[in-house]
């Protein structure tokens, strides 16, 4: 197939395959504003958080792996522009190379997750609830955000064209957003520590 993309017209908008990703990472966005609300409500009108009995997180890994996920975030938006100049190769490649670090870092936190869930339940206070939901809420967002590479990688594997150019955009967006929002997750996560 050909590795590059047909010249077309120049745009003078978004197209709409990125502005449906961009009203999905906004409505995602109002649904992690609601549970971080929750979370630091719940933290402000108890008065032991967490409560007894409950370790407070750990800061190193969790801070270290949200690190790595917002890093993996960049060579999907450099794979954006490599397939923006028909670069199709390097588009997946780069792609290829994040969903190894994504991959590794939502493997990590579901050990860590179950770990937690050893630990201390979901149903037993106020504190286990928010944690549990909004870690939950943060990895299905990064398995999803996997599906979405997956399957950039094997429409880039047919070829590239104008559709799957904008495909390889409203990823990189939704990598973008993803990344922030574990960023809130994580440094909420670990703001009793």
């Amino acid at each position: 197939m050909s590795e590059t993309v047909a010249p077309g017209r120049a745009r003078r908008t978004l197209p709409n395959g990125v502005w449906g990703m961009l009203i999905f990472v906004l409505t995602e966005g109002t649904l992690f504003g609601s549970l971080l609300g929750t979370y630091f409500y719940l933290r402000f009108n108890s008065p032991q958080w967490p409560p007894d009995g409950i370790e407070a997180p750990s800061v190193a890994l969790p801070l270290a792996l949200t690190g790595a996920l917002v890093l993996s975030a960049v060579p999907v938006v450099l794979a954006a522009l490599a397939a923006h100049r028909g670069r199709r190769g390097a588009a997946m490649a780069l792609v290829s190379a994040a969903l190894v670090v994504q991959g590794g870092y939502l493997a990590w936190q579901i050990v860590s997750f179950l770990h937690d869930l050893d630990s201390f339940s979901p149903s037993a206070t106020a504190y286990g609830s928010i944690y549990f939901t909004l870690l939950a809420a943060d990895h299905l967002h990064v398995a999803l955000g996997i599906l979405f590479s997956l399957w950039v990688v094997v429409r880039l594997a047919v070829g590239l064209n104008p559709y799957r150019l904008v495909t390889v955009q409203a990823v990189a967006l939704y990598w973008v957003v993803v990344a922030l929002l574990t960023v809130l997750v994580t440094l909420t996560q670990v703001s009793p520590s």
